[in-house]
């Protein structure tokens, strides 16, 4: 929380005892006095109340208590919990217009990060802020934070559903098939991924790809780790390979990679309207889990996390592929050679 060193200025702008708010004070004695102008404080600052003594920062109470007249010490007595602090949290919501969250409040403000927040941010504690932000715009006091945790994974994983069903439904079923059987177990992928009647007629990479065996089959044989493997470097050393021989070994390599993946056929606007942190995140979710983990998950799900890797992959291996031909090109019999070439040999 933003209260471990507070300054004069923090103290003064946000726990400074209001004319309204001393006089909600003023019926009161000793640790109740000082302990509602704590929780008086703190709910206008935070837009909820403490849970413990812990979350009050010392200074803001040595400063409340200079402005109650009553010693700073007497807070020790303050009952945290029972009768008086709950009349004592009633009373501050009526004088703030705040009210608990219900079963319907956290069903709509789940709703809400759903469709708002969690289709762009997939980071849970920005999700969270977000939550927090809206009940207190609509002056409701945040649950527990167990609660708050349920919410935002309700969230995130309402979006994930929404998100990955919108990406799956743009794939043919026999782009479907390539790309689970990049994490295929060997059993047959089942037919009944989608409707075989959506099929379009091959297209010139997969014919391409199915004159040199890059089918299904290829693209496991090729298998999910060499597809996330960037390119060997373009002058690493060889005993038994001259530089040129190495790089062109290479370039057969990720050749082999952009056909097996082209041949997938995924549509050029398959990732559009989705974020590029999503798509990215989802790339390194499949790049992070084993075949044995991706295959566990909804076939929606699965799909769409194969497909954000072969979709910044193919741009990746198709800028290797450029570097490595310049590099070829560059030491090729024909090159002109440089005014210092002669000197050097």
């Amino acid at each position: 929380m933003d209260h471990i060193s507070l300054n004069v200025h923090e103290l003064t702008e946000n726990w400074t005892l209001l004319e309204h708010e001393r006089e909600l004070v003023s019926g009161k004695r000793g640790p109740t006095r000082l302990g509602f102008a704590v929780l008086l404080k703190f709910h206008t600052r935070y837009g909820r109340f403490p849970r413990a003594r812990s979350e009050v920062p010392d200074r803001a109470v040595d400063f409340l208590a200079r402005q109650v007249r009553v010693p700073a010490a007497e807070l020790d007595s303050y009952d945290w919990t029972g009768r008086t602090i709950e009349y004592h949290r009633a009373q501050i919501r009526r004088h703030f217009g705040f009210r608990e969250c219900t079963v319907a409040d956290a069903e709509e403000v789940t709703a809400y990060l759903t469709e708002h927040v969690a289709r762009e941010e997939r980071r849970p504690e920005r999700v969270r802020a977000e939550l927090l932000a809206r009940l207190r715009a609509q002056s409701i006091e945040p649950p527990t934070p167990g609660r708050c945790d349920r919410i935002v994974k309700a969230a995130l994983r309402a979006a994930e559903e929404y998100l990955t069903a919108g990406i799956s439904s743009r794939l043919t079923a026999a782009s479907v098939r390539r790309i689970v059987s990049l994490v295929d177990d060997g059993d047959a992928v089942r037919d009944d991924t989608a409707d075989s009647r959506n099929e379009s007629p091959p297209s010139t990479a997969t014919a391409t790809a199915t004159a040199i065996g890059l089918t299904e089959t290829g693209l496991r044989d090729i298998g999910l780790r060499k597809i996330k493997e960037a390119p060997a470097p373009a002058l690493a050393p060889a005993v038994a390979l001259a530089p040129g021989d190495l790089d062109r070994r290479a370039m057969l390599v990720e050749i082999d990679k952009l056909l097996a993946i082209r041949a997938v056929e995924l549509p050029p606007d398959l990732f559009g309207g989705i974020a590029p942190a999503v798509v990215a995140g989802w790339r390194a979710r499949a790049e992070a889990e084993s075949p044995s983990r991706l295959r566990t998950h909804p076939l929606p799900l699965r799909v769409t996390l194969l497909a954000a890797l072969l979709h910044q992959r193919e741009r990746e291996i198709a800028d290797s592929l450029v570097e490595l031909l310049i590099s070829i090109s560059g030491r090729g019999p024909g090159r002109k050679r440089a005014p210092g070439d002669a000197a050097r040999g």
